[in-house]
């Protein structure tokens, strides 16, 4: 692994000269009482904030997204429609109907619900009911739907995340992570955005029962238009959130508080604090250069590495002392090189925790030295690999 010699930009030079450490600052910046806590920016995808974020705890009612996933990608999918109705099983009225003590939208026995009712009653009121009844109408049964959940969890990034069941309910092995659960909700509101309004429905009424959306972050004034709640007793209460205000957005998820009262008070001064404590700062233009890595072998002894956009990031507004950008890829690369592929990627460090990698591709195309310059290459390869 090798690292860019240079970084070809006075811009960004004198930035990490400027925010050469800034992680390591933030960690005196903010505190929380949460066990777990990931924040990320919508925008750059930036981390913002980062405490045990890869730990495997039991999601309890947050699983409920992964189950909105699945039914939302078969919606924009044309594999399902909003009018279309599911039969309420008598599993689904015991697991998850009133007389089971947990979260329900008190569907009736052998009636037929719309979807889009079904999505309300699971988004709004946590409804257990509603997801098994939204698993057994699409896989049979809830376990068929929890293969699916975490097949589903697996192409669209989440690696760690398990699911057993629909509900979030207590089941051995069923296992998700701070991070991937904010991921998972950035994801929600990218690819749905028709959809993600739900999460901000204030109530919702069905078999004449109305219930306000569990969320307390949405009565707080602070921006707030989701996600979702959950408990257990092994990890305590826990939270995803999502805030936007003055064109910013960030999404957090955050496990281990011991009360309902300091779940909302912990989400709310970290949602909070991540939208007024950081700025945008633009690192690169698109199409501008980032740096460049070295080719063995060609009529060049390097290649220029852009990104294929602007490359941004959010970085906090006070103590601006210490950042840490590196490029890293394997090389040197070996002529012929070709435009525009993929050969390593900008990471930026704040402190200890990676908050952002941007791939990087060449920007030119490196033909194949003389037969002088690969001789000269090969004793200088060998020299190096020798030290090395």
């Amino acid at each position: 692994m090798r690292h860019l010699r240079h970084l070809g930009c006075a811009v960004l030079a004198s930035l990490l000269v400027m925010l050469g450490g800034v992680f390591a600052a933030r960690a005196q910046l903010f505190e929380t009482r949460a066990g777990q806590a990931f924040m990320i920016d919508a925008d750059t995808g930036t981390v913002l904030f980062s405490k045990d974020p890869d730990k495997l705890i039991p999601p309890a009612s947050l699983a409920k997204l992964m189950t909105m996933e699945v039914v939302f990608h078969a919606l924009k999918s044309g594999r399902l429609r909003m009018d279309d109705t599911f039969m309420v099983s008598e599993n689904a009225w015991r697991k998850g109907g009133a007389s089971s003590g947990g979260s329900t939208m008190f569907a009736a026995l052998k009636s037929t619900i719309r979807l889009e009712d079904l999505i309300q009653g699971v988004i709004v009121q946590s409804a257990n009911d509603g997801c098994i009844i939204i698993a057994e109408g699409m896989a049979g049964s809830e376990e068929n739907f929890a293969q699916l959940m975490t097949e589903r969890a697996r192409q669209i990034g989440l690696t760690k995340s398990v699911f057993k069941n629909s509900t979030g309910l207590p089941a051995e092995g069923q296992v998700v992570t701070v991070r991937e659960l904010a991921q998972l909700a950035l994801h929600i509101w990218r690819q749905y955005p028709e959809y993600y309004r739900y999460y901000s429905q204030p109530s919702f009424t069905w078999n004449k029962i109305t219930q306000s959306n569990r969320n307390p972050l949405l009565t707080m004034d602070i921006g707030a238009d989701g996600m979702k709640t959950g408990f257990t007793e092994e990890s305590g209460y826990a939270i995803v959130g999502s805030v936007s205000r003055e064109g910013k957005r960030v999404f957090a998820a955050m496990s281990g508080m011991a009360t309902e009262r300091e779940r909302a008070e912990e989400a709310r001064k970290l949602l909070d604090w991540g939208l007024r404590a950081f700025q945008r700062t633009e690192l690169f233009a698109a199409d501008e250069v980032v740096g460049e890595a070295q080719v063995y072998g060609g009529e060049k002894s390097g290649v220029a590495l852009r990104a294929e956009g602007p490359v941004a990031i959010f970085v906090p507004i006070t103590n601006r002392d210490r950042l840490v950008a590196r490029i890293v890829y394997e090389g040197p690369l070996v002529a012929p090189v070709e435009k525009g592929v993929r050969v390593g990627s900008l990471k930026v460090w704040i402190g200890d925790t990676l908050s952002q990698e941007t791939p990087l591709y060449t920007a030119e195309a490196v033909g194949v030295g003389s037969l002088h310059q690969r001789a000269l290459d090969a004793v200088g390869e060998l020299m190096v690999g020798w030290l090395r």
